[in-house]
């Protein structure tokens, strides 16, 4: 019994580490981000499911702001299904990858 606690432990201790490794690469996020710019590269653009909303620019917002957003879509805090069966699909790596991306765009 010990030994499945320390196991436990351990596989804990080394998934925490693995996920504070996880850097955002811009150049990387290219491929990435074309599912984003349907919606989200259009200024002014509202959308209209689940109901009729402006589609926020995410240029320029900052990486931390993103990668909360995704991860929150993710947990389904966030409601949109749209934006929840997206950032479903996406790893650690990926929501990094694409708040790096737009983190620098202006």
């Amino acid at each position: 019994m010990k030994k499945i606690f320390a196991l436990l432990a351990l596989a804990g201790v080394a998934n925490l580490s693995a996920a504070a490794d996880v850097v955002g690469d811009a150049k990387a996020a290219r491929a990435k981000v074309e599912m984003c710019i349907g919606c989200h590269g259009i200024p002014g653009y509202k959308a209209t499911f689940p109901e009729i909303y402006q589609v926020p620019m995410l240029g320029g917002q900052s990486a931390k702001y993103i990668e909360s957003a995704l991860k929150a879509y993710q947990k389904g805090e966030r409601k949109h299904p749209t934006m929840q069966g997206i950032a479903a699909s996406l790893s650690e790596q990926d929501i990094a990858d694409v708040a790096a991306y737009y983190a620098q765009q202006k």
